[in-house]
């Protein structure tokens, strides 16, 4: 099964919604509780992740976010300077070890490169950095919703996802799940969207609407020959240095940013 991407549009109009805003709530919130202090981080959002990157700007060394090329991008931050752009998801414009956190959500359930994905995040990632992966779950009331974006491409267990994870070299830490409201737009419903949260927490409900796992990037299992050629990796030193090569030498996307 092919599975597609959103659209930019929907996905911004979703959660422009009064039951998008709650839904950013409540897993902005969870996100939160793992991450609960980025100082002096540095931190990637990735697939559509701007809605939850907000809360970091102030606190985080650096913030960015990076949209697959399939999706589309909208300009972030809106009075500012911009900080998010288009982006291959199998070859991100990033160097080696370039970034300690990383927030993955609406992208592991769409993505047609998965493993490739997650490959480069292991790769861009330092050695003690963290993975924050969202995605809907198999269970879960809102991946029968096609309406929202949870709804929409594969969802997944908390077990498939773990061993996807540990297949892409990252070591599963902590498992949580969000969303336990049905996704209704009754202003009744919306308005009970905590009081969800607190049954589904204590009783361990099964039918969350997201599992949401933080990982480890595995140092002592991995041979880096297999995750990225020596002329990409020679190609993006010379970039960080500020050279460049011949544009018949040079591989992979121009630097976002300069450290």
């Amino acid at each position: 099964m092919v599975v597609m991407w959103q659209d930019i549009i929907d996905l911004n109009a979703f959660y422009a919604s009064p039951l998008g805003a709650v839904a950013r709530r409540i897993i902005r919130r969870r996100i939160r509780s793992l991450w609960p202090d980025l100082r002096g981080q540095s931190v990637l959002g990735l697939g559509f992740a701007t809605p939850y990157l907000r809360p970091f700007r102030g606190e985080a060394e650096r913030v960015i976010g990076l949209m697959p090329a399939t999706l589309g991008v909208m300009a972030w931050p809106a009075d500012e300077a911009r900080l998010v752009a288009l982006a291959d998801e199998s070859e991100l414009p990033l160097p080696d070890g370039s970034i300690n956190r990383v927030l993955l959500i609406h992208a592991v359930e769409s993505s047609e490169q998965l493993r490739p994905m997650l490959r480069e995040i292991w790769r861009v990632l330092d050695g003690g950095g963290r993975l924050l992966v969202v995605v809907p779950n198999r269970r879960g009331v809102w991946a029968r919703f096609e309406r929202t974006p949870f709804g929409n491409g594969h969802p997944f267990s908390p077990g498939q996802l773990s061993r996807l994870l540990r297949d892409c070299l990252f070591s599963p830490l902590t498992t949580q799940t969000a969303l336990y409201m049905p996704p209704l737009k009754s202003r009744m419903m919306l308005k009970a969207a905590g009081a969800w949260e607190r049954v589904g927490e204590r009783w361990g409900l099964p039918f969350a609407g997201v599992v949401i796992i933080e990982a480890s990037k595995q140092v002592y299992a991995a041979n880096p020959e297999r995750l990225i050629s020596a002329a990409r990796r020679r190609a993006y030193r010379a970039i960080m240095k500020g050279g460049a090569e011949p544009a018949h030498r040079r591989e992979g996307p121009p630097m976002l940013f300069k450290r």
